[in-house]
């Protein structure tokens, strides 16, 4: 027995760093020529003993190797003869230690010689969430020793951590997130609160912060760390006011003035054990000799702290400007010493050189007045020079801010689009030179809306233009004085023996058919075959005339005349004793036919009953060759018509048209007629011209 409490003694005061010096873990190789129950390795165990073959246990941690020898070979002297060539040597150097704690599988761990204090926690598992990694605690024997093993993830410098030894325990501790019930942590859940531990090291951050609570110290870190590791700041905080309380000091911190300026030397530094706190922006506002006061229609009237640079427009900045409502024309500034002065704030804004904002000083109230009348929006809103006007039928007419993207398409649309009565075909922009002249564009927007066109024909405007869009003329029924509505250079007028004779509105777009449907068509009595058109707009005077009747018969659309702006269509009543006189119902048959003269004629007759008239060709007619000569007020025309090839085909569609005041010549076989008629049908064309010319028809 004192034997082997000599052995413990020497094992405890040897060093463990030297080669030679057997430690617990080590593998031995003890080796007895002979003997088989020496093959096998010999591990010498945490107590520092080895099991040898009949004797047991023998306590040799701590021993040199011949010390050891010599140990073993007096142990096994009592059980074997001859012990000369007994043998110990050191195999494999191990490294028995200990994890306990916050680990997937605390316990002994058997490490390599060398391993670091990292191996030996992967070895338990790794360290499990909710561990707090800056106090790991490393027990050698009766000493202890707290290190920070965040440091040394963070920089991977091995000094920073211990080295391992024999038996040594290393113990992870729980963060105090994890509180007295054990619960799953993920990184999210440990993050959302603080990482502080139970001492007095710790940072306390509360407040108007996203997550206040006690944060882990931290050299180097500013007052903006700790509040960016709670969270931030919430909306609601008041970051000119934030107070830190440090050594039992109180220390104001205004973070916005910081963040202006990036002035460090506004940073307080921390201390261990610091509380910092962020109060509601309410409760940042006292009065005292340094507050202004805001009031009436601003987002956030009250008391403001201010500063000695602080001007009129940054005190209504952080009141939150005016509201819509306010009436800015008329702020008032009311002064600490009674004085009242007023300021124009949309004049200032237009660029007026002769107005300065005021100065305010500490105890002023700035006054922002309401308007008037909310109900009516102020055309002072706009200036002049950024506004454009557009008035007439139009749904919402007014003053409209203008930009220079905008179009005439635009402007419409914002105003509402035109009304059901408006004149979109006479559109008009009023445009003020800058010698102060006013020049009228006017523009078809009823035609470009119908039939499109290039953008670049629409009227180009400007802010201080006016768009006028005119009302359709109403209909005179009642009040006659309605007429003067529409002028006269748009208009067309139409009289005589029609539904509603009058003056109508014109565009270029619509024709004589048109006017003629707008006033309700003919009447009964209408002489058709009459109608007169007097072009007012050209140079000169011009009258046209219309056979309408022989239009309705024929079709020809050659035969309408043209209508302008300012025309008047006259439609007489048919008078029987004219129309027999006149020389215009009659059609002249001349050459060889029976009866050769001037015939009656009416729109129902052809060419067959007129030759049925006139006799009917002679023997010596040529009748494939039959000549119609139509006299026009434009140019006379000739036409052919083959009777023979009628008659055998029937087709009435090839009968040439005939009117009033034409010419119908029927040649005649002999060859000395003919060949004067040939030679001369060109010259009878101007000579028939020239009758009815001077004839006046």
């Amino acid at each position: 027995m004192m034997m082997v409490v000599a052995v413990f003694l020497l094992w405890q005061n040897q060093a463990f760093g030297s080669e030679s010096i057997l430690r617990a873990g080590d593998v031995l190789s003890i080796s007895l020529p002979g003997e088989s129950r020496f093959s096998e390795p010999f591990r010498i165990d945490r107590q520092g003993r080895v099991t040898l073959p009949e004797t047991g246990r023998l306590l040799i941690a701590g021993l040199s190797n011949e010390d050891a020898l010599e140990v073993v070979r007096a142990s096994l002297s009592s059980v074997y003869r001859d012990l000369s060539r007994l043998s110990l040597a050191i195999m494999e150097r191990r490294l028995p230690v200990t994890v306990l704690g916050y680990v997937r599988n605390p316990g002994p761990v058997d490490l390599e010689d060398g391993a670091t204090i990292q191996i030996a926690l992967s070895a338990a598992g790794g360290i499990s969430p909710g561990a707090q990694l800056d106090r790991l605690r490393l027990r050698r024997g009766d000493r202890e020793s707290i290190f920070n093993y965040k440091n040394y993830l963070d920089t991977g410098d091995l000094s920073l951590i211990p080295e391992l030894m024999p038996l040594d325990v290393i113990f992870v501790p729980a963060s105090p997130l994890t509180g007295n019930v054990q619960v799953e942590f993920d990184a999210r859940t440990l993050n959302s609160i603080d990482d502080a531990a139970e001492d007095g090291s710790s940072i306390t951050v509360f407040g108007e912060v996203h997550r206040p609570g006690a944060y882990a110290f931290k050299a180097g870190a500013t007052i903006i760390d700790m509040i960016m590791r709670a969270g931030g700041v919430t909306r609601y905080a008041g970051v000119e006011q934030i107070r830190i309380i440090s050594e039992g000091n109180p220390i104001l911190f205004n973070m916005r003035e910081y963040l202006d300026t990036a002035d460090k030397s506004l940073m307080p530094g921390l201390n261990m054990g610091d509380t910092i706190f962020v109060p509601q922006v309410t409760d940042q506002i006292q009065g005292g000799s340094r507050t202004v006061y805001v009031m009436g229609e601003v987002f956030k009237p009250g008391a403001y702290e201010t500063k000695d640079d602080a001007s009129f427009f940054d005190i209504l900045a952080t009141a939150g400007g005016p509201t819509r409502f306010a009436e800015t024309r008329r702020i008032r500034i009311i002064h600490a010493d009674g004085k009242v002065s007023s300021f124009d704030l949309s004049a200032y804004t237009e660029g007026n050189k002769g107005i300065t904002p005021p100065t305010i000083l500490p105890g002023d109230a700035i006054l922002v007045p309401e308007k008037v009348d909310m109900n009516e929006k102020s055309w002072l809103e706009v200036a002049p020079q950024r506004a454009i006007r557009i008035i007439g039928a139009v749904n919402r007419p007014g003053r409209y801010e203008w930009s220079g993207e905008m179009s005439v398409m635009d402007l419409i649309a914002h105003a509402g689009g035109p009304r059901a009565e408006a004149d979109t075909a006479h559109v008009q922009v009023l445009s003020a030179d800058a010698d102060g002249s006013v020049a009228a564009i006017e523009f078809d927007l009823k035609r470009f809306l119908e039939k499109g066109g290039d953008l670049s024909s629409l009227p180009s405007l400007k802010a201080g233009d006016t768009l006028v869009v005119p009302e359709l003329p109403r209909v005179p029924n009642d009040n006659r004085s309605q007429w003067v509505r529409q002028s006269s250079e748009r208009s067309i007028h139409i009289f005589g023996q029609v539904g509603a004779p009058g003056r109508y509105a014109f565009n270029e777009d619509l024709n004589f058919l048109d006017i003629l449907s707008a006033a309700q068509g003919p009447t009964a009595n209408a002489d058709l075959r009459n109608v007169r058109i007097t072009h007012r707009g050209e140079v000169g005077a011009r009258t046209t005339h219309l056979n309408l009747a022989l239009y309705f018969e024929t079709g020809d659309e050659s035969m309408l005349p043209k209508v302008r702006s300012e025309d008047v269509i006259y439609i007489p009543e048919r008078n029987r004793a004219w129309l027999e006189n006149s020389k215009e119902t009659t059609v002249r048959v001349l050459g060889a036919v029976g009866k050769p003269g001037r015939y009656k004629f009416d729109d129902s007759m052809t060419i067959l009953d007129l030759l049925a008239e006139a006799g009917g060709p002679t023997d010596l007619a040529v009748l494939d060759n039959i000549t119609v000569v139509n006299i026009t007020k434009e140019e006379p025309r000739a036409r052919s018509f083959d009777l023979v090839a009628f008659a055998k085909s029937g087709d009435f569609t090839t009968l040439p048209v005939l009117r009033n005041g034409d010419t119908v010549f029927v040649a005649s076989i002999n060859q000395s007629d003919w060949k004067i008629f040939s030679e001369g049908i060109s010259s009878a064309v101007s000579i028939l011209s020239l009758v009815l010319l001077v004839t006046g028809l």
